[in-house]
């Protein structure tokens, strides 16, 4: 008998088949996106860190840096520590000028499900407990604290002893203010004091919100300490975000800004000017005068002109 026949030429591919190179490069590329969100990763700005704590040790201590106003973090299954030290660049025109603050507020908001972990401030070397692991609730209370520029401080995350591998998640909003904006340190502060003629011009013109309209309820949030004004505007002057839609009175936006509840602040008839900042997502009050007080302040600063801006006044 003659020689076997050659084998057949291989076949086209399979639909959807990948060569073996193609397949180990995927595999490569998963591995590395895997390795990437054990270790953690920041934001392109450095506002915002992600990470795992499945890449740590028990003992150890990773330092991070947050250079941003505002942003987040999130620390997946807590192992070992994170040391964060909240560094927030200063505007360009303040640093030229030599201005420093004189004090920078740092303001925390955990999340609802804020697990694993027990997060503290560092102060002058010693530990001070902002948020035990127990005290998670669906709306936490927010954290504020305090301090000079020159003084040194960071959050400390320590991860808390667990008994099983579920899935916990410590994480954070945070927002940092100082005298170099053109904003209150906290949109808290100060609000139960009424603004006088200079802080009012100002916060026409800096305001994240300014709304003429007439307040329909209040309520009273004895937990978080908190009063919430509902206010139907007639005119919304300026809203970076949209605090103020469309869904009350026939014609007219529908918002609520919040207040501290030590304000006492009760419904009452006419129209006032609403100004205030955005705290987390939510409006704060900075200061509230009754439309034909503003009115009267603002006419007789243009006369003198000493208004900081230009406001339609009706």
């Amino acid at each position: 008998p003659g020689p076997p026949p050659p084998p057949p030429p291989p076949g086209p591919p399979l639909p959807g088949a990948r060569s073996p190179g193609a397949a180990m490069r995927a595999l490569w590329a998963l591995c590395l996106a895997g390795l990437a969100a054990a270790l953690g990763s920041f934001s392109a700005d450095q506002c915002s860190w992600r990470g795992s704590g499945l890449s740590q040790e028990a003992g150890s201590v990773e330092q991070l840096t947050l250079r941003c106003a505002e942003g987040s973090l999130e620390w997946l299954y807590p192992t070992g520590a994170l040391r964060l030290r909240l560094a927030p660049r200063l505007p360009p025109a303040t640093a030229a000028n030599g201005h420093d603050p004189r004090h920078v507020t740092a303001c925390l908001q955990p999340s609802g499900t804020f697990r694993g972990a027990q997060l503290y401030l560092e102060r002058d070397g010693e530990l001070e407990l902002l948020l035990p692991e127990a005290e998670a609730a669906p709306r936490p209370r927010v954290r504020c604290f305090s301090w000079p520029p020159h003084e040194q401080v960071a959050l400390f995350l320590q991860a808390t002893p667990q008994r099983d591998i579920s899935r916990r998640i410590a994480s954070f909003r945070y927002e940092l203010r100082g005298d170099w904006l053109a904003r209150p340190a906290l949109p808290a502060e100060g609000v139960c004091r009424p603004c006088n003629d200079t802080e009012l011009l100002m916060a026409i013109c800096t305001s994240d919100f300014v709304v003429r309209g007439t307040i329909h309820s209040v309520s009273n949030d004895a937990e978080l300490q908190e009063s919430v004004i509902g206010v139907s505007a007639v005119r919304i002057h300026r809203q970076k975000f949209p605090l103020f839609q469309s869904g009350g009175r026939p014609g007219r936006a529908a918002g609520s800004i919040r207040t501290p509840l030590r304000c006492g602040v009760r419904p009452g008839p006419g129209t006032f000017l609403f100004t205030g900042w955005l705290h987390f997502g939510e409006a704060w009050l900075s200061c509230a005068p009754r439309y034909k007080d503003f009115q009267r302040i603002y006419e007789d600063a243009r006369r003198r002109r000493q208004n900081p801006c230009e406001f339609p006044v009706d």
